[in-house]
């Protein structure tokens, strides 16, 4: 199996400490308006967050890339924005609304 490299992010989301309804609350509020291509790493300490951020991808659309190697140590997801991703709710991330207006 070939591993490919994960690109460089555009953005970054330190979720240390927060548990993923928090985080993902966080990484709502931190792609809004950012445009389809953006990388974003997660910095997800949570235990869950393997599990959930890959689910939150496939349930919105974004490209789940998978665990980065970090030079810290620290846990780091990457995943890219997609066009025509399904928005979620602000106070609800884990609820998607439909599709965006302007992909």
């Amino acid at each position: 199996m070939t591993v490919l490299p994960v690109p460089a992010p555009d953005l970054v989301v330190d979720g240390t400490g927060l548990l993923c309804v928090t985080l993902l609350l966080r990484l709502r509020k931190e792609i809004d308006d950012r445009a389809p291509g953006t990388v974003v790493h997660v910095v997800a300490t949570d235990p869950a967050a393997p599990l959930d951020l890959p689910a939150w991808c496939h349930m919105t659309g974004h490209d789940y890339l998978g665990p980065v190697p970090d030079p810290e140590g620290r846990p780091v997801y990457a995943l890219r924005l997609v066009a025509g991703a399904l928005d979620t709710r602000p106070d609800a991330p884990w609820r998607s609304v439909g599709r965006r207006s302007n992909p």
